[in-house]
């Protein structure tokens, strides 16, 4: 999986932790992309932080740095971190992959995780959730409640994962609703608020009655609260706050029990480079609760598609499904493979029936 690329300035590169001195402790550090305060993404993996300190109390010390881009100032955060003791490290961005990897490469002792990359070593993991089968969700429900039949995507960078998504929720609004269209805009980033509300507006302006996003501020929330009658989904965390409209439901990323039992591992002799990848069945993808803005009978669908999503019944990308430029890529029936050029890990196409282009 493949996550997060921050453009922005080197806030908060100050260690913030608490400080407990035994020399048994368990130290385990946290670098983030947005403030943990977002709203979304980076507040959900500050949860899962948090519920570290509650699962193991004065036997770990937590350490983060907020509002880290990619690139050197990455390298040198994680950098500090290990030299300030961190036997554990989770690093929680796609565009930290390499810098993971050089830094791992000069701490072998240390334990990294990586959280939507694929380049693993000895000492470093790679860690994501099935976000499409959220996104599947939310497709579903869009493509019955949108009035206009447009539905706009705030997108953040042209990677598998944001692609993916978009397929995944195009691809179920379509199944719902022929005539649904997509306009998509692409924001290069993943938390500037003025950027999202921007994007927000001109989607509406456009005619979409329905926002979806692949960024992390509440920002498109409150314009659609503002415009009125237009319909949004909580992306990485709940935002209740803007339920039962235009908010009507949500993708939940929950890491708390993974980042627990990573630490655990560590606690324990016993952990491994592993390579994670899990969904709404797991729990690593919630659905946050749908709201009775919408029809009982669209909210019976959903959760219907929810379970069999969660047991296994369903996958998200079932065959027959087409390439943009209408080549076949699945069968009647097949599924996705997982780690194939041609399929969700490098998914680097629009399927058949978007019009828009992924940038290069």
């Amino acid at each position: 999986m493949l996550r997060r690329t921050l453009l922005a300035s080197a806030a908060a590169a100050t260690l913030v932790g608490t400080s407990l001195g035994a020399q048994d402790v368990t130290k385990v550090g946290f670098v983030f992309v947005g403030p943990v305060g977002d709203g979304g993404w980076t507040y959900e993996h500050n949860q899962g932080r948090l519920a570290v300190e509650a699962e193991f109390g004065d036997a770990v010390e937590t350490v983060f740095v907020e509002s880290v881009p990619e690139g050197p100032d990455a390298e040198r955060v994680m950098t500090q971190m290990a030299l300030e003791g961190a036997d554990l490290i989770f690093t929680t961005s796609f565009g930290y992959m390499d810098p993971t990897i050089n830094v791992a490469a000069q701490f072998p002792d240390v334990m990294f995780e990586h959280a939507t990359g694929y380049k693993q070593a000895d000492n470093v993991s790679v860690y994501s959730a099935r976000f499409y089968e959220g996104r599947a969700v939310q497709g579903h429900i869009a493509g019955q409640i949108t009035e206009s039949n447009v539905i706009g995507y705030i997108a953040s960078f042209p990677i598998p994962e944001v692609i993916r998504g978009i397929n995944s929720a195009y691809i179920h609004a379509k199944e719902v609703n022929p005539d649904v269209e997509f306009k998509i805009i692409w924001a290069y980033t993943w938390f500037d608020p003025a950027k999202e509300a921007e994007a927000a507006n001109v989607l509406i302006e456009q005619g979409a009655d329905v926002i979806l996003q692949h960024t992390d501020s509440t920002a498109p929330q409150a314009a659609a609260q503002a415009a009125g009658n237009v319909y949004t989904f909580g992306q990485a965390s709940d935002m209740a706050e803007f339920g039962p409209m235009p908010r009507v439901s949500s993708i939940i990323d929950d890491w708390a029990p993974y980042y627990i039992a990573r630490t655990q591992a560590v606690m324990d002799g016993t952990w491994e480079s592993t390579s994670t990848w899990d969904g709404i069945g797991p729990g690593m993808v919630g659905i946050g609760e749908i709201s009775d803005a919408i029809p009982a009978e669209v909210k019976a669908s959903a959760e219907d598609m929810i379970s069999r999503l969660a047991s296994g019944e369903y996958h998200a990308f079932t065959g027959p499904i087409n390439k943009q430029d209408g080549s076949a890529w699945l069968a009647e029936g097949e599924t996705a493979a997982d780690y194939t050029d041609d399929g969700l890990a490098g998914m680097n196409f629009y399927v058949e029936g978007l019009t828009a282009e992924i940038p290069q």
